[in-house]
């Protein structure tokens, strides 16, 4: 069965498989800018790629606003992922590498708080690289236009999460987003650890 995650905006909501996590509303972090950097461990699950591992960055310069998000939620509404794709294009909140390439730009990083240790929850949201194998034999693929990753930071013990290369995102029930993924399972990502954080003047 394919993976499908969700989230609502200004509720996020997330599920993957059957696990599903919630923000409530107003309690996004401060969207101060601030420069950090996350590393960790991609780990493919099931597939072609299960059980093969790839080195996880995310350069962190700003946190997507409130005000931001609410334009990502209506440019879905009024044109699907064509206006989405759109509307990110105007985005920069970092940079996200897998393995050891210069990555991608991170169009949305939305930050929230969890748990009731100080941690941080982040979504991040960004147009990736449809390659000309994809283009030219018009593989069911180009569907899937974002890359989609899920962080969960501090606490007790190292961060964790769910990283989708290729995800599909549709609007159910106003404004509730569907995220699926065009493997089987996402990929895990394990180990994150965050560093060099700095405000930026």
């Amino acid at each position: 069965m394919r993976s499908r995650n969700r989230f609502s905006l200004p509720l996020l909501l997330c599920a993957a498989a059957v696990a599903s996590l919630l923000l409530p509303a107003g309690q996004t972090l401060g969207q101060r800018d601030s420069s950090r950097v996350v590393t960790g461990t991609v780990i493919g699950v099931g597939g072609r790629f299960g059980g093969r591992q790839w080195p996880f960055r995310l350069v962190i310069d700003r946190y997507t606003s409130e005000a931001e998000v609410q334009r990502l939620n209506s440019a879905l509404q009024r044109g699907g992922q064509d206006e989405l794709l759109r509307e990110l294009d105007d985005m920069k909140a970092g940079r996200i590498q897998v393995g050891n390439n210069v990555g991608l730009d991170a169009n949305a990083i939305i930050a929230s708080p969890y748990g009731e240790t100080g941690g941080t929850r982040l979504i991040v949201l960004y147009e990736r690289n449809i390659n000309f194998f994809e283009l030219r034999y018009g593989a069911r693929s180009q569907n899937y236009r974002f890359g989609y990753a899920e962080l969960f930071l501090g606490g007790r013990s190292n961060g964790q999460g769910t990283f989708i290369p290729a995800a599909m995102v549709r609007l159910r029930d106003g404004n509730t987003w569907e995220v699926e993924d065009f493997g089987v399972y996402p990929a895990r990502l394990i180990g994150l650890r965050e560093r060099g954080r700095r405000d930026v003047r």
